[in-house]
């Protein structure tokens, strides 16, 4: 990707960081007081500004599936699927959320642009067409669509997990079908891939040029995902995931899938 086309995109992401950060504030302070004035007055200078930002993404076209998701947010839907009147301005922040959390797993799952207005349809789900194991294949697409639900749903410790479980796969996959007589140096280890810890195959897969460096954004509570409290109490609590741990994993994933697809 050319240097100016990465800043751009990093500097997008930045921003939509955050604006995700200022969101989730005013939502807390709305729960705890929905008739605060201050959060009030603070909630409408951020739809402003999100506003502004969804413009920019969507290329001024309202037929963008992000502007439309935007607008969408606003609205409340009857039983019947139509729009009735304007939802709480709780709810509204919500989903002005989730809009932005859209834009940043476009930004972050395509090399195409540094904006996502190139297309006015909502994105394909995410395919794996790059996994060389046809049967692992369906398992992590279904298991994306569950981290995202997750997450929408607050499930911040699954939806890490989740992601993780995609990212081991995904990269084991990769080093399998390089093969462990490309993968051989003095310092690899030893054993079947499979035997490898997490750490160890997100390194080497790195070190082999497999993925970049985009794994150093990777919580370290993921990294020790494996060690959480199975059923019988064992291991590390998952209530020490937190929604930023929770959507920085996911955001790794995208770019590691970028890695091994760029094609994408």
């Amino acid at each position: 990707m050319d240097e100016s086309l990465r800043a751009q995109i990093e500097t997008y992401l930045s921003h939509l960081d955050g604006l995700i950060r200022r969101g989730r504030q005013v939502r807390d302070t709305l729960a705890n007081d929905p008739s605060n004035r201050l959060a009030i007055a603070a909630t409408r200078a951020w739809h402003e500004d999100c506003g502004i930002t969804i413009n920019q993404l969507s290329g001024g076209s309202k037929a963008h599936w992000l502007a439309r998701s935007f607008s969408e947010a606003f609205l409340m839907r009857s039983a019947a699927g139509h729009a009735a009147e304007g939802a709480s301005p709780e709810e509204i922040v919500k989903r002005l959320l989730d809009v932005l959390e859209q834009a940043v797993a476009s930004l972050t799952g395509t090399d195409d642009g540094p904006v996502i207005s190139a297309s006015t349809q909502a994105p394909d789900p995410h395919r794996f067409d790059f996994v060389h194991n046809p049967e692992l294949r369906p398992i992590v697409e279904q298991a994306y669509a569950d981290s995202r639900r997750a997450l929408e749903h607050e499930q911040y410790e699954v939806a890490l997990r989740t992601s993780c479980g995609i990212l081991e796969a995904i990269i084991t996959d990769a080093l399998e079908h390089k093969g462990l007589n490309a993968l051989g140096a003095p310092d690899s280890p030893s054993g079947k891939i499979a035997d490898w810890s997490f750490e160890t195959r997100l390194a080497v897969a790195q070190k082999v040029g497999l993925i970049r460096g985009g794994c150093a954004r990777l919580p370290p509570i993921a990294r020790t995902y494996r060690d959480f409290k199975d059923a019988n109490g064992e291991g590390q609590s998952e209530s020490s995931v937190s929604e930023r741990d929770a959507r920085r994993t996911g955001q790794v994933l995208h770019v590691v899938m970028r890695d091994l697809d760029p094609g994408r």
